[in-house]
C-alpha cells in the first residue's frame, strides 16, 4: 500500500495526503460491506488547509471501474460513493485527490487498496466437518444458588477433552499467484495451511450470538500455498460456544460438538480459479499435543507429543479419522473490525519468594492474557501456572475470582529438551498480573518469562499526561482496563465473567472511542446487541446472553426482591442501543451506524413507551389517583424494576448494607430519566436520517416526561426521591430538571456531597455526569475537589493503592489493607478519563467527527502541566499548556479541513500570539482558530486561584 505517493503544491506549498482508510481500517482484505466508505487526510502543520473537492477512482485489476468526477464537498471522512458496489472476494485499487479552497491545482493522486470477503451466500460450497471427538461434559454451576457453593476438585485434565486437529489433503496443478482462505468454527480454532500459521488471529473467529450469526475470517494463504500437494489444517478448542465462560462457569453454552468450516480459492497464473472446501475427506486426531484447552480454566500442553508438521503433505496420518459431514443451521457474516491478536509483550519485573515460601512473578501490570516462557528440566517433569490480579495483605499469591472453573492455570508437560524449551498457550487467556509457580526449578530468571497481552487490536488514539503522577496513572488505568476488556467484544472483565454487559459500555463509550479507534469493533458488537433483542423491543443486559442464563426471558416479572430477575433489560443498560451510536457518530461522524442501529432503537423506546403506559409505579400500586396523577404516570417508565444508580457507594456500607439498596431507592427515577434521555436521542437520530415524523413525536414526549418527572419527584427544596447524588446528577445532566427548581437542586446535590465528607457517592449510570453536572453549575472547586479526593471512594484512592487498572469496587481493597474477591480490572469507573480530556485538556468535540473543536482549558485546575491528544478522523487535535509563573504558555494543534476555538477565560492581564501581537478574546473568552489546520501558541498573564483542599494534590 502507498498512502501518500504523489504531491502537489497549493498555494506554494506540497501537499500530501495521509491515512487512507476504507470502513476505517487500512487496506483491510476481508471487507465485510459492499457499499465502503473511503476517508483520508489532508496533512497537519500546514495553516489553513480546507478542502473545496475530492475526485476518487476505484480499479480492479480490468481498471477503472468507478470515478466520482470532481465533486464539490469538504467531506473528507466516511465519503460514501453513491451508486459503487464492490463484488464479492474482489481486490481493489483506490486514489483520491483534493482541491483546498484558494488554488485551482489538486493534490497528487494518493492511493491505497481494499479487498472484499465473501458477501454472497451462495459462494458457498464448504461443508460444515465435526472431527473425531467426545461431546463436551456438562460442567460448572447450572444456576446461581450453586456459584458460590459448588466445588470442582477434579483436575482439569480429567475432566476437560483433548483438543482436535483436522487436516485436509488437496492437489493444486497450477503456478499460485493468489490465495484467500475464509474460514469459521463451532469453537475458536487456528489454522495452518503447509505448516504456516495463517494470520496472526488469536481466538478466532470470537465472540457470537450463534443462534443468529456466526462471523468468519478471511486470510491471504499467497505465500503458503503450492504446486502439488498441499495440506489444509485446523485446530478447535472449545471457546465460547462449548467453554467454560460466564459467572456460572458451566459449559456446553452453544452445543457440545466442535465443528469447522473453511474454503480456499486460489488464482493461478494461467487465471484459472480453483476452490477446495471442507468436507468429508478431511481427517481429524485428538491425540495432539494440546490435551485440553479452555478459556477460563486454562490450557494443558505435553511436549513429550511431537506434531512438528502436522499441517505439511509429508506428515503421516494413517492414523487419523475420518470427519463427520455436519448440517447446522447457521448464518454466516464477514468478521468486521480488527481481530485479536497479542497486541503487546511485557517482561517480567520480580520474581518473588512470598511470605507462604511459594515462586510469584510479577509482571508489574494487571492484563488480559497468557504468559510465554523459557524451562529446563526432565522428561515427562510438569510444571503449572496459576494467575491472579492481587497479592493479599501479607504479599501472598491471592485467588481473588471466586466460582467454578475459575482456575485460571496452565500446565506444560517437558519434553526434556537440552538448553530448554519455550512454550506459550493457544486457546486461553487469563486476568492477571501475578503467577504462581509450582515445579519450576529454583534457578529462575525473570527473563524466562514475557506476558503476552491479548486483545482486539485497536490503535491507541489518545494520549493525555499531566504534571500529576498519579492522574497519569488514573488515565493510563483507564487505558489497560479498556484494552483487557475490548477483547472481541466489550466485557466487564477478563477473568470473572467476561460478559458483555451493555450498561458498562454505554458508560464508558466516550472515553472508549477517544483513547482508541473503536468504531468497527463496537459497530460488529451493536450487531450483536440488535441480534438478541427481544421481540418485545427490549434489549437484554448481557449481550451476547449466554443460552444459560435464557431463563431470565421467562421468568416471572422482575422485583427488586430478587436482583436475579433484574438480569433482563434494565433502563440505563438496554439504552447503549441509542446511547453508543450516538457516541460513535460524534467521535467519527458516522452517520451508518446510526442507520443500522435505528429500527432496534425505535423497537426500544417503543417498548419504554408501552411499559409506562400499562400501569404505574409498584408504590403506587393500590393507591387512588387522581385524574392528573393518572395522566402523568403515562408518562414515567417506573412499572418495572431498574438496576437503578447500581453500586452506589453508600447503599453498600452498614450493617444493612446491599447491592439491591440502590435499585429499591433510585430504579424508579432511573427509568423515567432514561426514558426521557433515549427519547432525545432517538429523536435527535431521527431527524439525522430524515424520519421527521418519528423525530416530532419522540421529540414531544420527552418533553412532557420531563415534566411529568418533576412534578412526580423533585421536591421545592430540591430533594428528589431517593435522596441520593446520583438521581440528581442524571436529572441535571439530562435537562430534567425544570429552571425554577435548578438552583435547588443543584444545592441539595452540593449538601449531598458535603454530607459524604466530599466523597463521590454515585452509582454506575450516574458517575459519568458527576464531574460534568458541578462544572457547568458553578461548582468547579467542587469537581476537583472530588477529582483530588484520595480517600474512598475516589479515583485517587485505587492509585494510592498501586491499581494498574480501573477496580469493580472502590475499595476492592479495603482502607485496612484486606483484599477482596472483587475484580481488580472493570473499565466502566474509568469514564473519568474523558472528563480529563475535555476539561483539563480542553478538547471538545462540536460536530460529528471534531469536524469542529472547542478547545477549552482548565488553567486553574491545580496542576502545572497538561497534554492532551486526540487522533480524530481529520488529524491530531492537540492542546499543551503550561503554567509558568503567573503566565500560562498554550499550544494548540488543529487538524486540516477542520475549525476550531479556543476559550481563554479568567485572563487578568494580555493575550498575545506566537508572534507577539496581541489577542482580543470576545466577551466569553473565545478565540477562532482557522478554518483548515495549523498551529498556534498564546501566552496567557494570568493568576491562578487554588483551592487549598486541592492545592496540595496538584502538586503531587
Amino acid at each position: 500500500m502507498v498512502e501518500d505517493v504523489a504531491a502537489s503544491s497549493l498555494g506554494g506549498r506540497a501537499v500530501h495526503l495521509e491515512y487512507l482508510r476504507v470502513e476505517q481500517l487500512a487496506a483491510p482484505i476481508g471487507l465485510w460491506t459492499s457499499r465502503p466508505r473511503f476517508s483520508w487526510q489532508l496533512p497537519a502543520g500546514s495553516t489553513g488547509h480546507v478542502q473545496s473537492a475530492y475526485e476518487l477512482v476505484i480499479h480492479d485489476r480490468e481498471g477503472a471501474v468507478w470515478t466520482t468526477g470532481r465533486v464539490e464537498s469538504a467531506d473528507s471522512v466516511l465519503v460514501e460513493v453513491p451508486g459503487f458496489e464492490a463484488r464479492s472476494r474482489t481486490a481493489y485499487s483506490w486514489r483520491v485527490r483534493v482541491w483546498a479552497e484558494g488554488s485551482p491545482d489538486p493534490t497528487g493522486w494518493a492511493e491505497s487498496t481494499f479487498e472484499t470477503s465473501i458477501l454472497d451466500p451462495a459462494e458457498w460450497e464448504a461443508h460444515w466437518v465435526e472431527p473425531e471427538q467426545e461431546s463436551v461434559r456438562p460442567d460448572g454451576a447450572q444456576n446461581f444458588a450453586e456459584l458460590f457453593s459448588l466445588r470442582i476438585d477434579t483436575p482439569p485434565g480429567e475432566r476437560l477433552l483433548p483438543t482436535p486437529y483436522v487436516r485436509q489433503r488437496f492437489e493444486l496443478d497450477g503456478v499460485p499467484v493468489r490465495a484467500r482462505v475464509y474460514a469459521t468454527a463451532h469453537g475458536i480454532y487456528q489454522a495452518e495451511l503447509n505448516g504456516h500459521p495463517l494470520g496472526d488471529e488469536v481466538f478466532a473467529p470470537g465472540v457470537e450470538t450463534y443462534g443468529a450469526s456466526l462471523s468468519f475470517q478471511t486470510y491471504d494463504a499467497t505465500s503458503a500455498v503450492r504446486v502439488g500437494p498441499n495440506v489444509f489444517g485446523i485446530v478447535l478448542s472449545d471457546g465460547w460456544y462449548a467453554g467454560r465462560v460466564g459467572i456460572l462457569g458451566s459449559s456446553r453454552g452453544y452445543g457440545d460438538r466442535l465443528r469447522a468450516y473453511w474454503q480456499l480459492h486460489v488464482e493461478t497464473e494461467d487465471g484459472r480459479t480453483h476452490v477446495f472446501s471442507s468436507d468429508g475427506s478431511a481427517r481429524s486426531s485428538t491425540r495432539g499435543p494440546i490435551r485440553y484447552a479452555d478459556l477460563a480454566v486454562g490450557e494443558g500442553y505435553d511436549a513429550r507429543i511431537a506434531w512438528t508438521g502436522w499441517s505439511t503433505a509429508g506428515f503421516d496420518d494413517g492414523d487419523w479419522s475420518p470427519v463427520t459431514v455436519a448440517h447446522p443451521e447457521q448464518r454466516l457474516v464477514p468478521f468486521e473490525g480488527e481481530p485479536v491478536r497479542r497486541v503487546l509483550e511485557l517482561p517480567a519485573v520480580e520474581i518473588l519468594r512470598t511470605p507462604a515460601h511459594e515462586i510469584v512473578v510479577d509482571f508489574g501490570q494487571v492484563i488480559a492474557g497468557r504468559v510465554r516462557f523459557r524451562v529446563e528440566g526432565e522428561r515427562g517433569q510438569e510444571v503449572s501456572l496459576q494467575h491472579s490480579e492481587v497479592l493479599d495483605h501479607d504479599g501472598n499469591f491471592f485467588m481473588n475470582i471466586l466460582g467454578p472453573n475459575k482456575d485460571q492455570t496452565d500446565v506444560y508437560t517437558l519434553a526434556g529438551t537440552p538448553g530448554g524449551e519455550v512454550w506459550e498457550p493457544t486457546f486461553t487467556f487469563h486476568g492477571f498480573r501475578y503467577v504462581r509457580l509450582t515445579g519450576f526449578p529454583d534457578d529462575l530468571d525473570e527473563s524466562d518469562f514475557t506476558a503476552i497481552v491479548t486483545g482486539s487490536d485497536l490503535r491507541v488514539t489518545g494520549s493525555f499526561r499531566c504534571s500529576d503522577d498519579r492522574l497519569n496513572r488514573l488515565h493510563e488505568n483507564a487505558v489497560w482496563s479498556q484494552r483487557g476488556n475490548f477483547l472481541s467484544i466489550p466485557t466487564d472483565c477478563p477473568q470473572r465473567e467476561r460478559y458483555g454487559w451493555t450498561g458498562d459500555l454505554q458508560i464508558f463509550a466516550p472515553t472508549a472511542a477517544t483513547n482508541m479507534a473503536v468504531g468497527p469493533f463496537l459497530s460488529r458488537w451493536l450487531r450483536i446487541v440488535r441480534d438478541d433483542q427481544l421481540p418485545d423491543g427490549r434489549i437484554v443486559n448481557i449481550s451476547p446472553i449466554p443460552p444459560q442464563l435464557d431463563f431470565l426471558m421467562h421468568a416471572p416479572p422482575p422485583s427488586y426482591d430478587d436482583p436475579i430477575l433484574l438480569l433482563a433489560s434494565s433502563a440505563g443498560w438496554g439504552d447503549a442501543i441509542a446511547i453508543v451510536p450516538q457516541v460513535l457518530y460524534e467521535r467519527y461522524g458516522d452517520r451508518r451506524v446510526l442507520a443500522d442501529n435505528y429500527p432496534a432503537m425505535v423497537a426500544w423506546v417503543e417498548y419504554q413507551i408501552r411499559s409506562a403506559t400499562e400501569g404505574v409505579a409498584p408504590r403506587l400500586a393500590g393507591v387512588e389517583l387522581s385524574a392528573v396523577q393518572r395522566d402523568r404516570q403515562q408518562y414515567l417508565w417506573n412499572t418495572v424494576p431498574h438496576f437503578g444508580d447500581w453500586l452506589a457507594p453508600s447503599t453498600l456500607r452498614g450493617p444493612d448494607g446491599s447491592q439491591m439498596n440502590a435499585p429499591r431507592r433510585t430504579g424508579e427515577v432511573v427509568g423515567c430519566l432514561f426514558h426521557g434521555r433515549t427519547l432525545e436521542i432517538v429523536a435527535q437520530v431521527a431527524e439525522i436520517l430524515g424520519h421527521d415524523a418519528d423525530a416530532e413525536r419522540y421529540r414531544r414526549r420527552a418533553h412532557r416526561v420531563w415534566a411529568a418527572f418533576a412534578d412526580e419527584y423533585i421536591g421545592d427544596d430540591g430533594r428528589i426521591l431517593g435522596d441520593l447524588q446520583g438521581p440528581s446528577v442524571l436529572a441535571l445532566a439530562f435537562g430534567a430538571v425544570p429552571e425554577r427548581l435548578r438552583g435547588a437542586v443543584v444545592d441539595r446535590l452540593v449538601e449531598l456531597i458535603h454530607e459524604a465528607g466530599d466523597h463521590l457517592d454515585t452509582g454506575f449510570v450516574s458517575v459519568p455526569f458527576l464531574l460534568d453536572v458541578l462544572w457547568t453549575h458553578g461548582h468547579r472547586d467542587l469537581a476537583l475537589t472530588l477529582l483530588w479526593q484520595d480517600t474512598a471512594p475516589s479515583w485517587l484512592y485505587e492509585v494510592d493503592r498501586g491499581a494498574t487498572t480501573i477496580w469493580e469496587g472502590w475499595e476492592a481493597i479495603q482502607p485496612d489493607g484486606v483484599v477482596t474477591d472483587l475484580s481488580f480490572n472493570h473499565y466502566a469507573f474509568g469514564c473519568v478519563d474523558d472528563w480529563m480530556y475535555r476539561r483539563l485538556g480542553g478538547l471538545q468535540a462540536t460536530a460529528p467527527g471534531f469536524r469542529r473543536s472547542r478547545i477549552e482549558p482548565a488553567f486553574t485546575s491545580g496542576l502545572d502541566d497538561v497534554s492532551a491528544t486526540i487522533e480524530t478522523p481529520y488529524g491530531a487535535l492537540q492542546c499543551e499548556w503550561h503554567r509558568r509563573g503567573d503566565h500560562v504558555e498554550v499550544e494548540v494543534h488543529v487538524p486540516s479541513n477542520t475549525t476550531s476555538t479556543i476559550v481563554l477565560p479568567a485572563v487578568t492581564g494580555s493575550v498575545v500570539d506566537a508572534n507577539g501581537h496581541p489577542v482580543d478574546p470576545d466577551k466569553d473568552g473565545e478565540v477562532p482558530l482557522g478554518p483548515g489546520s495549523g498551529r498556534f501558541t498564546f501566552t496567557l498573564e494570568t493568576h491562578e486561584r487554588r483551592n487549598p483542599e486541592w492545592h496540595d494534590h496538584g502538586k503531587h
